[in-house]
């Protein structure tokens, strides 16, 4: 099949484009991209127009799809760093199937499911399965991350090498952290081995478990037992110490404070091999989305404060975080109608991440190229993939946006399982309206 898009706004940081111009996809592949500048004047048509044929008369059964994009952004497809797709075992919150129809619905083009499903993805059996199920059922492509530990428990490494090997492309104990500083050092130690990125979960148990929310005044007027920052930025600290201490290839998940962002920023002054990621609802709401009660903003780690808020974005700007994510975490709606308490952390981020982040370009904290870097190129560079990128002979993995079309957030219209968002009735401005993959166009 092919698939002609036509006087799109392109945006490739890979390649330093930016201007308008059409991209030709052939068989899943981009066949050939042409970028008019706006100093030429009129383009020149770099295809043949309908009923013209290419090289030597192909028939009009031949001729593209064509698809007009004058006044909309063309971007490489978004790739998400950190998802939940909870399959095997956890398929009543979400499936391989629900989870990536909502992934192509947002942007994104490759999904990384993390490890905390049942059985945990802590060997290579799990592993090929996933992996055989995307290809079955999944709507864009699906790279798994294995866990570090067996079980996710902290004690003994996973089969890290048959892994590798069989598919995963990082390794991370997700929603639980590595507690154990010599297996975290030869978690770090595994990654330079193997050249694949370790994702901690920062998280000091000793010091937040069985808590809910940010400690503050707020925690304390709620009668909610409070997590404070310190939480994250110990456990940030020490993996950078050991990072820089074997050499390894760390990425910290989801970044919500100040204290951490200050750490990454010196270390990576210092030469330290480390990347970071953060998430729309870190650098877009705060503590105060979880007064009644409201378990939809209930996440882990947990949303902070205004003050936290601007270093995120500070963060961004100066390139100190370098990857937005979703840390899409669906929840079914009985889970999420619990006390607060009993509640389960997770927002379901897909389906509202590129809008929110787009609040940034509108904030003028990011330019639209800077953007596609957080979520697109900047993942494809940290995962060692061949994408995040328009070159020609690439997968044909390509977002249309309208970066001025208003929608209301409505969670009952997701088509993810998972409807557990704090952004619920939102008005959002910027949105995907068509999404290829490999070739496939999802509208």
């Amino acid at each position: 099949m092919k698939i002609l898009i036509e006087n799109g706004h392109i945006i490739d940081p890979s390649q330093g484009v930016d201007g308008t111009g059409d991209i030709l996809i052939e068989n899943g592949k981009r066949k050939e991209i042409h970028i008019q500048s706006k100093e030429q004047g009129p383009p020149t048509p770099p295809f043949p127009s309908r009923g013209e044929g290419r090289g030597g008369g192909e028939s009009l059964s031949s001729e593209p799809r064509t698809i007009n994009a004058k006044g909309l952004f063309v971007m490489p497809g978004l790739i998400d760093m950190h998802t939940h797709l909870r399959e095997p075992g956890f398929e009543y919150k979400e499936t391989i199937k629900t989870g990536t129809r909502a992934a192509v619905k947002g942007g994104f083009t490759t999904v990384c499911c993390m490890p905390n499903t049942y059985p945990v993805n802590d060997n290579a059996s799990v592993t090929e399965f996933i992996i055989r199920k995307a290809a079955q059922e999944g709507s864009c492509t699906v790279l798994p991350i294995g866990a570090i530990t067996k079980g996710q428990k902290g004690k003994e490494l996973a089969e890290i090498g048959t892994m590798r090997k069989e598919g995963c492309i990082g390794f991370s104990d997700d929603g639980q952290p590595v507690m154990n500083s010599l297996i975290m050092r030869r978690a770090l130690e595994y990654s330079k081995a193997f050249n694949v990125p370790i994702i901690s979960h920062c998280e000091d148990l000793t010091l937040s478990e069985g808590r809910v929310m940010n400690e503050g005044l707020l925690s304390v007027t709620l009668g909610l037992t409070g997590i404070p920052a310190e939480v994250e930025t110990i456990m940030v600290y020490r993996d950078i110490s050991l990072t820089a201490l074997t050499g390894g290839r760390l990425h910290i998940a989801h970044v919500s404070t100040e204290g951490s962002v200050n750490l990454i920023r010196d270390a990576k002054k210092k030469g330290i091999n480390v990347t970071a990621e953060t998430c729309p609802h870190y650098f877009s709401i705060t503590e105060n989305a979880v007064k009644g009660y409201n378990s939809n903003a209930k996440v882990n780690p947990p949303l902070r404060t205004v003050r936290d808020i601007e270093a995120i974005k500070e963060g961004l700007r100066d390139g100190t975080v370098d990857v937005i994510s979703t840390d899409h975490a669906p929840h079914h709606v009985d889970e999420k109608l619990r006390e607060f308490d009993m509640a389960p952390f997770g927002i379901s981020g897909l389906e509202t991440a590129l809008s929110l982040s787009l609040k940034l370009v509108q904030e003028g904290i990011l330019s639209l190229n800077q953007l596609v870097k957080k979520m697109a190129l900047n993942p494809a560079r940290i995962l060692r993939l061949d994408k995040g990128t328009l070159k020609v002979g690439a997968d044909a993995d390509v977002v249309i946006v309208d970066q001025n079309k208003e929608f209301k957030v409505e969670a009952e219209r997701f088509a993810s399982k998972g409807k557990n968002t704090p952004f619920e009735g939102w008005v959002l401005r910027g949105m995907p309206i068509l999404t290829i993959c490999k070739g496939r166009v999802y509208e």
